[in-house]
């Protein structure tokens, strides 16, 4: 299991963990309902954070089709998986579920599904991000066939989703990664702190591990711009022009 950290922002489930070696976790505890054991708290309903699932699924659900049909980024996203010979059902492959607030959403490469999280996740501009990290992994699962399971391919995958989606100056300057003289160097940092994040989120592994991991493989991941071929900008014109010239790549 991949997983978005929201800190900045399955076959069959059961079975998997089981067949896990003893000891390490894959992130499922981070998606409780996805587990089957995910039951509101009466404490957490009288705080009002638990007790509206239904309609916290209703609105998750209405916002991933807002975005399917309007988002120029996801639109890219999708024609580009369906160009690889993985087109995306939303009613199969994406799925609105409670999970830890310690994440937003998540791959589930198992059941090859997009976890967004209805209670995390509750605006528009957050399924948006959530929907195209995801459908990052996604896209290098169907192309690459990556074993998630090998912590190589997962720091490799999670570097390009944070480098295509989420690391911008702003990001970069939230994360303390940011220097007004190093804009390019800002925008690896920020990469490599995303990274690093959303491994340690899914995987029971020590940080400086991680840190190794991510280093050994950033040349090559963080050069590898494919689907959208450029680094999305923040309030730039850039996810239009990914829109635009998608089409010259056969993902349209």
């Amino acid at each position: 299991m991949t997983a978005e950290s929201s800190s900045e922002t399955k076959a069959n489930t059961e079975n998997a963990q089981q067949n896990d070696p003893p000891g390490e976790a894959w992130g499922y505890d981070l998606y409780p309902e996805r587990r089957g054991t995910f039951t509101p708290k009466l404490s957490n309903i009288l705080l009002g954070k638990e007790g509206k699932e239904s309609i916290e699924k209703f609105k998750c659900e209405k916002n991933v089709y807002h975005c399917v049909k309007n988002s120029p980024i996801v639109k890219t996203m999708m024609a580009a998986l369906k160009s690889s010979g993985c087109p995306i059902d939303i009613r199969r492959h994406i799925s609105c579920e409670v999970c830890d607030y310690s994440v937003s959403g998540g791959y589930d490469p198992q059941l090859n599904q997009i976890v967004v999280c209805q209670n995390v996740s509750t605006r528009k501009g957050m399924v948006q991000g959530v929907l195209t990290h995801e459908m990052i992994h996604m896209f290098d699962f169907c192309r690459n066939q990556l074993d998630f399971k090998n912590m190589e391919h997962l720091a490799c995958t999670e570097i390009r989703a944070a480098n295509l989606t989420h690391c911008s100056f702003v990001s970069a300057w939230s994360q303390g990664d940011a220097s007004w003289v190093k804009v390019k160097k800002a925008h690896e940092d920020c990469v490599k702190t995303k990274a690093l994040y959303s491994v340690l989120a899914v995987r029971q592994i020590g940080k400086l591990e991680a840190v190794d991991i991510i280093e050994k493989v950033f040349p090559k991941c963080y050069n590898d711009l494919e689907p959208i071929g450029r680094r999305i900008r923040r309030n730039s014109e850039d996810v239009f022009r990914v829109q635009r010239d998608a089409s010259y790549y056969g993902y349209m």
